[in-house]
């Protein structure tokens, strides 16, 4: 029973190491090195168990300082299919399958575009189309996975923010077919819409204020 319990430990450990998100991976790992801890001295070893005290400690004192840290938003526009925005789309285009088609984004003819930048790195880019005259369409809303903690999202949608209001924009639709991102769009309180949704795709949608 103790090997499995090692095992078990080790195995979660792994797991961690596996996460492109900061967060997730403190936590994780938090769990196995509590695993690893009492398993080490379980079995008697006061190097495995103070070893992973210390990593304990570590990984708590980390997740306090993101969790209490003020992080800075600034939102930068852009207004054209510039090569930095290119080279953004490819470095991440892998994971931008999951969520979006980036051939179809078009920057020039979108009625918003900007990154966010989180404690001034460029964490992640929306674009969005007019729908009517005070409604978006979302083409591209996403944040890279380091930063992937709905912060930015919360600071996007939130109501002191009015990065769309300044622009006469009260509404925002969504449409996707991704599980993931309609779960992400439910907690950011988007809204489903079925009169707009198809066989193919669901609507979401969001009042601004």
């Amino acid at each position: 029973m103790l090997e499995y319990i090692g095992y078990v430990a080790s195995l979660i450990v792994l797991v961690s190491l596996l996460m492109s998100s900061i967060k997730k991976l403190r936590w994780i790992n938090l769990i196995g090195s509590v695993t690893f801890a009492i398993y080490g001295f379980l079995i008697g070893s006061l190097p495995v168990g103070l070893l992973n005290i210390g990593t304990v400690l570590i990984n708590v004192f980390y997740l306090w300082k993101m969790y209490t840290s003020k992080d800075y938003f600034k939102i930068l526009p852009f207004v054209n299919n510039t090569q930095y925005f290119q080279y953004f789309l490819n470095y991440y285009k892998k994971d931008l399958s999951h969520y979006a088609s980036t051939n179809e984004i078009d920057v020039e003819s979108s009625a918003i575009s900007f990154y966010i930048l989180r404690n001034i790195v460029p964490a992640g880019v929306f674009v969005a189309s007019l729908y009517d005259k005070d409604s978006l369409k979302v083409e591209l809303d996403y944040v890279v996975p380091e930063y992937r903690d709905f912060k930015i999202g919360k600071y996007l949608f939130s109501k002191g923010n009015n990065v769309f209001s300044n622009k006469g924009y009260h509404k925002l639709y969504s449409f996707t077919n991704n599980p993931k991102h309609e779960k992400y769009l439910l907690k950011m309180g988007f809204n489903k819409n079925d009169e707009l949704s198809n066989d193919t795709e669901i609507c979401f949608q969001i009042i601004l204020q």
